[in-house]
């Protein structure tokens, strides 16, 4: 199945002079950044107080305005009063922290599986539930490029999903530790060799959303993008026939080119 039928669209990549996240394409993603707004507001309150406490310090207490000094030495209420706020602060952002890392820890009942495996320096994918079919997904090189494809994020063989469906995604690697990362679905998952984790993710709509390896993992760590393709159920049954047949079981990706 040729990958032109499964549209580019400009979302779930980075853009010039992109200052905020990715538009969010999960729900992982939406409370990331919703949590994210919340604890700016609470950062730019505590930076107004302080900036309001500097100000009135540097006013009221100079040598010219304040001659005297006052020899206080201990305030109870107001040690208590700056004692007490921080943990205030710190307890009103914990408990939505925890909230969120607990609803990304694991799948809500998954409707799918993807296996992921990380190599120096490409990513293999398996589809457990269809088949077991697995391929090798490499970057693009920026001759092989096509529409609106991104430079260094591309890739020829892309993770394809239906929209809509709760995947479980597990990680594992064949060497050294990487990171299995897509900015736009909010997750980021590091692969270890010897050993499985699991993260899970649900486009929300249809698209095509990158990310890269997270972790240094060698000298070509920047050249192992993520391409994940969200398609319609539809396009997804007919994709995983087609993928059955291009990437047989067990068989070297070049084998799998050649029985197409």
């Amino acid at each position: 199945m040729s990958n032109s039928v499964l549209p580019v669209t400009p979302e779930g990549q980075p853009v010039p002079w992109q200052m905020w996240y990715q538009d969010p394409a999960s729900p992982v993603m939406e409370q990331i950044v919703g949590l994210n707004s919340f604890i700016s507001w609470i950062m730019a309150g505590v930076v107004l107080l302080v900036l309001v406490l500097l100000i009135t310090v540097v006013v009221r207490f100079n040598a010219r305005t304040n001659p005297v000094p006052s020899t206080t030495t201990h305030n109870v209420p107001l040690e208590i009063g700056w004692t007490v706020l921080p943990i205030l602060i710190l307890l009103v952002i914990a408990v939505p922290s925890f909230r969120l890392l607990y609803f990304m820890d694991k799948a809500p009942q998954a409707d799918m599986t993807l296996k992921v495996t990380g190599h120096q320096w490409y990513w293999s994918y398996e589809y457990p539930d269809h088949g077991a079919f697995t391929f090798d997904a490499f970057m693009k090189d920026a001759g092989d490029l096509q529409g609106a494809e991104p430079r260094l994020l591309a890739v020829d063989n892309p993770v394809v999903v239906p929209v809509g469906v709760t995947v479980r995604v597990l990680t594992t690697s064949s060497d050294v530790i990487h990171s299995w990362a897509v900015p736009s679905l909010g997750v980021k998952m590091d692969a270890n060799p010897g050993r499985s984790n699991e993260t899970w993710i649900r486009a929300e709509r249809p698209g095509t959303y990158y990310g890269q390896c997270s972790e240094l993992c060698g000298v070509n760590h920047g050249f192992m993008p993520i391409a994940v393709k969200a398609v319609s159920a539809e396009e997804f049954t007919a994709w995983v026939t087609a993928a059955q047949a291009r990437f047989a079981q067990g068989l070297p990706l070049q084998l799998a080119e050649g029985r197409r």
